[in-house]
């Protein structure tokens, strides 16, 4: 009887293995590691998003999704690497050089609350942060950067894609640059902000709830102006597409 129920379950293993091959291959990927609060972060990633979500614990969980178009040998070729230090935490995603393979890796990562996003990057895919309080700089080509439920200096970069940052604190800190190509910036901000801002325009309205002084144009394309009394840094830009500032209405 054993036998038989052997024999059984490796024939229905190879059916699902069968099935799973017909539509392509899927494998994931785990990991938790320590890191204190106030700690670094960093991540780079080819195909596929990223999710970042603080929590309270003081460790890292990297939780990874490789999927291809065809079998387990292409999911073989993508690596991920993880490299773990006291104070920072860095991930890479390694595709073989030469001709491209179809992997597809998605994260779901979980950091402390208070931390140092020192570069979260991804070319073909969005890249989302929520409930971190600290800093960061995210970076993609083709997709959207969105950062919500967050405090503090998050620079946001794309190309082809829309930027949504909500920011319940801007703190004062090193200048803070939002941008995209191909896409809107809209940044939703506490009613007490204080900024020196800076706008670059090309194809595209701006729009702002904040009451903006001291406003001098540069070009046609730019301007400055002041938010509130005046503080750091803030550059906005996009080529074509709108510029939107609205008040986070919870800090009225």
């Amino acid at each position: 009887m054993r036998r038989m129920m052997w024999v059984l379950m490796i024939a229905i293993g190879s059916l699902s293995a069968t099935a799973s091959a017909g539509h392509g291959a899927e494998t994931s990927f785990d990991r938790v590691l320590p890191l204190a609060s106030g700690g670094q972060f960093a991540l780079e990633n080819v195909n596929g998003s990223v999710q970042v979500d603080g929590w309270e614990r003081e460790a890292v969980e990297i939780h990874a999704i490789k999927t291809g178009e065809h079998d387990t040998a292409e999911l073989d070729q993508v690596k991920i690497d993880v490299q773990s230090e006291p104070g920072r935490v860095a991930v890479h995603t390694i595709y073989p050089s030469g001709d491209g393979v179809p992997v597809v890796v998605e994260y779901r990562i979980h950091v402390p609350y208070r931390v140092l996003l020192a570069s979260v990057t991804t070319v073909n895919g969005s890249v989302h942060v929520s409930g971190v309080r600290g800093a960061g700089d995210l970076r993609t080509v083709n997709g959207d950067l969105r950062v919500v439920s967050s405090s503090g200096r998050f620079n946001g970069h794309t190309t082809n894609g829309d930027v949504h940052f909500e920011l319940k604190q801007l703190p004062e800190g090193a200048p803070m640059e939002v941008g995209t190509v191909n896409g809107s910036v809209l940044l939703e901000l506490p009613a007490d902000i204080g900024a020196s801002l800076h706008v670059q325009n090309l194809n595209g309205g701006f729009d702002s709830e904040f009451p903006i002084s001291s406003k001098a144009s540069v070009t046609s394309q730019m301007f400055r102006g002041m938010l509130g009394n005046g503080g750091s840094e803030l550059y906005l830009s996009a080529m074509n597409g709108s510029i939107r500032l609205v008040i986070d209405r919870s800090t009225v």
